[in-house]
């Protein structure tokens, strides 16, 4: 019994006798460890807007990137591809690769293309086969979308057939008419200038029983969009996305 006290006894000794600064080293170190994991949370949820948490908690705390409005004379450098071009870069990636790319071209899309090496540029002719209006769903709202397979000859000497190359073309407009300007069957001509359609997600579909490329493209060249020689309608950045309503477009 005698033992068993004179044993607590010395452990209380011990903690009495622990230095002042004991207390304040171990308070400061918390506060650091505190600090650092904040920094980290941080970090992640600025540099990472494409992920739906982060971009619902940018929203709470009124944060969210905002869209550059770029127009012809003052949009990114980038590679402007041909559809045959488009196939041979992305067609070929694995599942795990596609994935990670995505994620990257969503983010450059959302921070304004600063890494201007992943940004490319759809070109080429491409038939129209579906169009949507899009809703608050969808990743992107107010606009429409057109859904088209690209026309390519195979030579000079023969007409444009259809390519395994399908482009999900999204136009961010308030003009609900707009959608009406393109029939299906229409021929939609893209070209880097003026209309800057930047590739945003890349995916896999199936067309006539046969894989094809599937690409999701959004103009950042904004302002009016000439459709033939008279029609027109204004394009313009989108002032929130949806992240959470994810890419492609057609499931």
């Amino acid at each position: 019994m005698v033992a068993r006290n004179r044993r607590k006894k010395s452990k209380e000794d011990v903690t009495q006798r622990r230095p002042a600064y004991f207390w304040w080293f171990l308070a400061n170190l918390l506060a650091l460890c505190f600090a650092m994991v904040s920094w980290a949370v941080c970090l992640h949820v600025f540099g990472n807007p494409e992920i739906p948490r982060n971009y619902t908690i940018l929203k709470k705390l009124g944060r969210l990137p905002e869209l550059k409005r770029y127009t012809v004379l003052d949009v990114p450098n980038g590679n402007a591809l041909s559809p045959g071009e488009l196939y041979g870069k992305y067609f070929g990636l694995k599942e795990d690769k596609r994935t990670r790319l995505n994620a990257l071209l969503m983010r450059n899309y959302m921070r304004n293309f600063e890494k201007t090496l992943l940004l490319i540029y759809a070109e080429g002719e491409y038939q129209v086969a579906e169009r949507k209006a899009l809703t608050r769903n969808d990743f992107l709202y107010p606009g429409f979308a057109i859904r088209a397979q690209a026309m390519v000859k195979p030579d000079d000497f023969t007409e444009a057939v259809g390519f395994p190359v399908v482009i999900e073309y999204v136009f961010p407009t308030a003009d609900k008419t707009a959608m009406s300007r393109f029939s299906i069957g229409d021929v939609l001509e893209v070209n880097k200038n003026p209309n800057c359609a930047a590739v945003v997600h890349v995916s896999k579909v199936v067309v006539d029983d046969e894989p094809a490329l599937q690409l999701t493209v959004i103009p950042i060249a904004y302002g009016p969009y000439r459709v033939g020689d008279a029609e027109k309608f204004s394009i313009e950045p989108p002032t929130e996305l949806s992240p959470a309503a994810a890419l492609p477009i057609w499931k």
